[in-house]
Protein backbone atom coordinates (compact mmCIF):
# COMPACT_ATOMS: atom_id res chain seq x y z
CA UNK A 1 0.00 0.00 0.00
CA UNK A 2 1.31 3.43 -0.92
CA UNK A 3 1.96 6.10 1.67
CA UNK A 4 0.17 9.45 1.30
CA UNK A 5 3.41 10.98 -0.04
CA UNK A 6 3.82 8.16 -2.60
CA UNK A 7 0.20 8.62 -3.73
CA UNK A 8 0.74 12.37 -4.10
CA UNK A 9 3.93 11.83 -6.13
CA UNK A 10 2.17 9.24 -8.31
CA UNK A 11 -0.79 11.58 -8.87
CA UNK A 12 1.53 14.44 -9.89
CA UNK A 13 3.38 12.13 -12.31
CA UNK A 14 0.05 11.06 -13.84
CA UNK A 15 -1.08 14.67 -14.23
CA UNK A 16 2.17 15.52 -16.02
CA UNK A 17 1.66 12.52 -18.32
CA UNK A 18 -1.77 13.78 -19.39
CA UNK A 19 -0.46 17.32 -19.86
CA UNK A 20 2.20 15.77 -22.12
CA UNK A 21 -0.54 14.08 -24.20
CA UNK A 22 -2.24 17.43 -24.76
CA UNK A 23 0.77 19.70 -25.12
CA UNK A 24 3.30 17.56 -26.97
CA UNK A 25 1.15 15.08 -28.90
CA UNK A 26 -1.97 17.07 -29.67
CA UNK A 27 -0.85 20.72 -29.77
CA UNK A 28 2.68 20.17 -31.10
CA UNK A 29 1.54 17.29 -33.38
CA UNK A 30 4.23 14.93 -32.07
CA UNK A 31 2.17 11.76 -32.52
CA UNK A 32 5.22 9.49 -32.20
CA UNK A 33 5.24 10.19 -28.46
CA UNK A 34 1.88 8.40 -28.18
CA UNK A 35 3.60 5.08 -28.94
CA UNK A 36 5.56 5.54 -25.69
CA UNK A 37 2.80 6.82 -23.38
CA UNK A 38 -0.37 5.04 -24.53
CA UNK A 39 -0.99 1.44 -23.47
CA UNK A 40 -1.49 -1.15 -26.24
CA UNK A 41 -5.02 -1.83 -24.98
CA UNK A 42 -5.95 1.86 -24.59
CA UNK A 43 -9.70 2.45 -25.02
CA UNK A 44 -11.37 5.78 -25.79
CA UNK A 45 -14.90 5.51 -24.41
CA UNK A 46 -15.97 8.94 -25.70
CA UNK A 47 -15.58 8.26 -29.43
CA UNK A 48 -17.84 5.48 -30.76
CA UNK A 49 -16.16 2.59 -32.61
CA UNK A 50 -12.64 3.94 -32.07
CA UNK A 51 -9.67 1.59 -32.38
CA UNK A 52 -7.57 0.67 -29.37
CA UNK A 53 -3.99 1.59 -28.55
CA UNK A 54 -1.85 4.49 -29.71
CA UNK A 55 -2.95 3.97 -33.32
CA UNK A 56 -6.58 4.41 -32.30
CA UNK A 57 -5.83 7.70 -30.56
CA UNK A 58 -3.76 8.87 -33.54
CA UNK A 59 -6.68 8.08 -35.86
CA UNK A 60 -9.08 10.14 -33.74
CA UNK A 61 -6.66 13.07 -33.67
CA UNK A 62 -6.16 12.84 -37.44
CA UNK A 63 -9.94 13.06 -38.01
CA UNK A 64 -10.11 16.25 -35.96
CA UNK A 65 -6.98 17.74 -37.53
CA UNK A 66 -8.18 16.97 -41.06
CA UNK A 67 -11.28 19.03 -40.29
CA UNK A 68 -9.61 21.62 -38.02
CA UNK A 69 -5.91 21.77 -39.05
CA UNK A 70 -5.16 24.72 -36.76
CA UNK A 71 -6.81 23.08 -33.73
CA UNK A 72 -5.26 24.09 -30.41
CA UNK A 73 -6.34 22.70 -27.06
CA UNK A 74 -6.27 24.86 -23.95
CA UNK A 75 -6.35 23.04 -20.62
CA UNK A 76 -7.97 25.14 -17.90
CA UNK A 77 -8.03 22.54 -15.10
CA UNK A 78 -6.14 19.35 -14.27
CA UNK A 79 -7.36 17.35 -11.29
CA UNK A 80 -5.89 14.02 -10.25
CA UNK A 81 -6.30 11.35 -7.64
CA UNK A 82 -4.22 8.17 -7.62
CA UNK A 83 -4.38 6.76 -11.18
CA UNK A 84 -7.22 8.98 -12.46
CA UNK A 85 -6.75 12.42 -14.06
CA UNK A 86 -9.46 14.80 -15.24
CA UNK A 87 -8.92 17.81 -17.47
CA UNK A 88 -11.30 20.46 -18.66
CA UNK A 89 -10.89 23.29 -21.09
CA UNK A 90 -11.61 24.08 -24.71
CA UNK A 91 -10.21 23.83 -28.18
CA UNK A 92 -10.21 26.35 -31.00
CA UNK A 93 -9.91 25.72 -34.70
CA UNK A 94 -11.06 26.67 -38.17
CA UNK A 95 -13.26 24.18 -40.02
CA UNK A 96 -11.24 23.67 -43.22
CA UNK A 97 -12.16 20.03 -43.92
CA UNK A 98 -15.24 17.84 -43.77
CA UNK A 99 -16.27 16.61 -40.33
CA UNK A 100 -18.87 13.99 -39.45
CA UNK A 101 -20.19 14.12 -43.00
CA UNK A 102 -20.57 17.91 -43.08
CA UNK A 103 -18.51 19.91 -45.57
CA UNK A 104 -15.93 22.46 -44.45
CA UNK A 105 -17.53 25.75 -43.45
CA UNK A 106 -14.42 27.89 -43.02
CA UNK A 107 -15.84 28.98 -39.65
CA UNK A 108 -13.84 29.29 -36.44
CA UNK A 109 -15.06 27.32 -33.45
CA UNK A 110 -14.44 27.23 -29.72
CA UNK A 111 -15.54 23.98 -28.10
CA UNK A 112 -15.62 23.12 -24.39
CA UNK A 113 -14.61 19.65 -23.20
CA UNK A 114 -14.06 17.61 -20.07
CA UNK A 115 -12.37 14.23 -19.91
CA UNK A 116 -11.19 11.55 -17.53
CA UNK A 117 -8.05 9.46 -18.04
CA UNK A 118 -7.09 6.21 -16.33
CA UNK A 119 -3.35 5.58 -15.99
CA UNK A 120 -1.92 2.07 -15.60
CA UNK A 121 1.80 1.31 -15.29
CA UNK A 122 2.71 4.85 -16.35
CA UNK A 123 0.66 4.76 -19.57
CA UNK A 124 -2.73 6.05 -20.69
CA UNK A 125 -5.07 3.05 -20.46
CA UNK A 126 -8.58 4.51 -20.80
CA UNK A 127 -10.22 7.83 -21.61
CA UNK A 128 -13.76 9.14 -21.31
CA UNK A 129 -14.42 12.33 -23.28
CA UNK A 130 -17.36 14.71 -23.30
CA UNK A 131 -17.35 17.74 -25.56
CA UNK A 132 -19.96 20.20 -26.71
CA UNK A 133 -20.83 18.40 -29.97
CA UNK A 134 -24.09 20.34 -30.34
CA UNK A 135 -22.14 23.60 -30.05
CA UNK A 136 -19.61 22.30 -32.57
CA UNK A 137 -22.31 21.48 -35.10
CA UNK A 138 -23.99 24.86 -34.60
CA UNK A 139 -20.73 26.81 -34.85
CA UNK A 140 -19.77 25.06 -38.10
CA UNK A 141 -23.26 25.61 -39.51
CA UNK A 142 -24.03 21.87 -39.76
CA UNK A 143 -26.93 22.43 -37.33
CA UNK A 144 -29.05 25.58 -37.15
CA UNK A 145 -28.70 27.92 -34.19
CA UNK A 146 -31.78 28.00 -31.93
CA UNK A 147 -34.22 30.80 -32.65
Amino acid sequence: MKTPLERKMSTETNKKLIEKVFNEAMNERNFDILDQIVAPGYVNHGIPNSKTGADGLKEILKQFLDAFPDMKITIEHVIGEDNMVTTSGYWNGTNKGSFMGAPASGKEVKIAYIDLWKIEDGKCAENWLQMDMRGLMMQTGAMPMPA
